[in-house]
């Protein structure tokens, strides 16, 4: 899903990708692009998930296939080559002092955002949660801009409350006059994620992101285990093959895999160029809703797209 933004990276990335090698950069490029495809179907794939399981197994589920592979990954790299022989199945976890990020990004990005965007997903298109959530890169650039006290220009305040009033008045105009329950989702989603990305963000300065989220998948697995054995009881489960490809997308597509590559990408060619990449994710969410779902895109929902786009353009212009 994650929808994901250059928040989320540290620093150094940028850094380390201008002594990078021309082949390097393109290859780079090629990973953050895969990252954005991965994120851009997470609403078309939660969509086919919710074809044959309840929202609340959906979530739960998912954060447990996508904590089992993170783990792997983390007792695998993990620990030094030297050190496997005699360390297998020990990881360093992070230092204490770490934990309470990694809550805030469990918290945000694993259980809130999911869990918010599944349950409005029930009443809303993936199109019209796509435009809601382009609103994401803004949104977390407002809270990392609090988080970390600096202070965007006025250009970038502007263009932030303007694709913001797109976004608002979209919603108004598509339900007629007044928000959804399925909007006050959505919404409620955007600042859990940015929540999340920004924490995200801080601690992947002080480990690899990919490592970040591991820990965070992980973390959250007291949560998550328990409450899919509930609600596995109590929903109805329909095996079929598009509610296993979207549970299997979003769980290691989008909320694993997706990242791993978008990290690597940042990493090769730096915070920018990668975030402009990013801008293209809610316009591609529209043609998937098509493609993959049938359904019919009123002219509102890319033209506010698009006005979005232009918005987090020049916030990321402004920023730089």
């Amino acid at each position: 899903m994650r929808a994901q933004s250059s928040a989320t990276a540290p620093s150094r990335i940028a850094v380390g990708a201008a002594g990078a090698d021309p082949g390097g950069r393109s290859f780079g490029t090629v990973q953050a692009a895969l990252g954005v495809v991965a994120f851009s179907l997470t609403f078309p794939a939660t969509a086919w998930g919710l074809e044959g399981f309840g929202a609340w197994s959906l979530i739960a589920v998912r954060s447990i296939l996508a904590a089992a592979v993170a783990g792997a990954c983390l007792l695998a790299v993990g620990v030094p080559p030297r050190e496997r022989s005699r360390a297998w199945g020990r990881v360093a976890p992070p230092e204490r002092r770490h934990w309470l990020g990694l809550a805030v990004v469990g918290a945000g990005v694993v259980l809130g955002f999911p869990l918010l965007t599944t349950l409005a997903l029930q009443t809303s298109t993936t199109a019209h949660a796509a435009v809601v959530v382009g609103l994401l890169p803004l949104t977390t650039a407002l809270l990392s801009a609090l988080r970390i006290g600096t202070r965007p220009s006025r250009t970038f305040w502007i263009a932030a409350l303007a694709g913001a009033a797109a976004v608002i008045a979209f919603t108004v105009q598509q339900s007629g006059g007044a928000l959804t329950s399925a909007d006050a989702y959505l919404f409620a989603a955007l600042l859990v994620c940015a929540a999340g990305y920004t924490e995200g963000g801080r601690l992947a300065r002080v480990m690899p992101g990919w490592q970040v989220i591991g820990w965070a998948l992980v973390l959250c697995l007291p949560v998550t285990v328990p409450m899919a054995a509930v609600a596995l009881s109590y929903e109805p489960v329909q095996l079929t093959a598009h509610s296993v490809t979207g549970l299997l997308w979003v769980a290691i597509g989008s909320q694993f895999l997706g990242l791993v590559v978008w990290y690597r990408g940042m990493a090769a060619i730096g915070i920018p160029k990668a975030s402009q990449l990013q801008l293209a994710q809610p316009l591609l969410t529209l043609v998937w809703s098509v493609l993959l779902l049938g359904e019919h895109l009123t002219v509102a929902a890319p033209l506010t797209a698009a006005a979005v786009l232009v918005c987090i353009a020049v916030t990321q212009r402004a920023r730089g």
